[in-house]
């Protein structure tokens, strides 16, 4: 008997962690699978569109409201019927879990804060070199950022497997409860007041990288304990996210002696 082989619009829409239509988001939803966002058509109102985002939002689960045309655009079969969902892949975590890790390794946590990273490519780059690191996590804001998508895992290069992240609502809330553990904040800025060659990195450290357009917000910033410049020299005077972050993760591993 031959067997049918599966639409290409099929195939790269789970490739990229796509499930869209009404019923194959509520079986994802029913089997407990990992989803990052589920995007509803604006407007929308009946029975099977209101379930899934009552459901999703009780999971913790960001549901959006958008325009049908992005859903248009982001549709690989199109046939999404009003709603797509972003599978992640793998589960967040609690802050406390990565907090757990570094005191079982008997090290100061090291944890990388990503103020609203929307780019996943930044994200993933950002995870990679925080593995590579030895950070103890990554934290995330559950809005406004990119998510542990498929295109995150890729460009991470598999760090996401081994790296725990947490995603939460509300991160200068994050950032205040990190202090009250005994973590310093260190932010990245332009226009910081420390050099980084100056800064001490070897105790409990959060590291905080802003935004790819307009760096940390101002509620994020003014949870620093520290604003860290570093060193420019050309005439440019700004790094990518990423670059940013192992630029600061590597010269604390150079201090911690790893």
């Amino acid at each position: 008997m031959r067997s049918e082989k599966r639409p290409a619009r099929l195939q790269e829409a789970e490739a990229d962690g796509l499930i869209e239509g009404r019923n194959a988001v509520i079986e994802a939803l029913r089997a407990g699978m990992a989803i990052d966002k589920i995007y509803i058509a604006r407007g929308e109102t009946d029975a099977a569109l209101g379930h899934i985002a009552s459901t999703g939002r009780d999971r913790g689960i960001v549901v959006t409201e958008c325009d049908r045309r992005k859903l248009d655009g982001m549709s690989r079969t199109h046939s999404h019927q009003g709603v797509i969902a972003v599978a992640a892949v793998r589960e967040y975590v609690p802050v406390e879990d990565i907090l757990a890790a570094a005191e079982a390794k008997g090290e100061p946590p090291l944890i990388v804060v990503c103020d609203e990273l929307s780019d996943p490519h930044n994200l993933g780059a950002v995870i990679r070199t925080a593995e590579c690191a030895g950070a103890h996590g990554v934290i995330i804001p559950k809005r406004r950022s990119a998510g542990l998508t498929a295109i995150v895992a890729k460009t991470s290069a598999g760090a996401v497997s081994y790296l725990p992240v947490a995603r939460v609502a509300n991160l200068a809330a994050c950032l205040r409860e990190l202090k009250d553990r005994g973590l310093w904040v260190f932010g990245t800025a332009a226009d910081g007041s420390v050099p980084l060659y100056g800064a001490d990195l070897k105790g409990p450290a959060a590291v905080v990288i802003g935004s790819e357009g307009s760096g940390m917000g101002r509620l994020i910033r003014e949870q620093c304990d520290f604003l860290l410049s570093i060193p420019m020299k050309g005439k440019i005077n700004s790094l990518n996210a990423s670059a940013a972050a192992a630029i600061v993760l590597y010269e604390a591993v150079r201090q911690r002696g790893r």
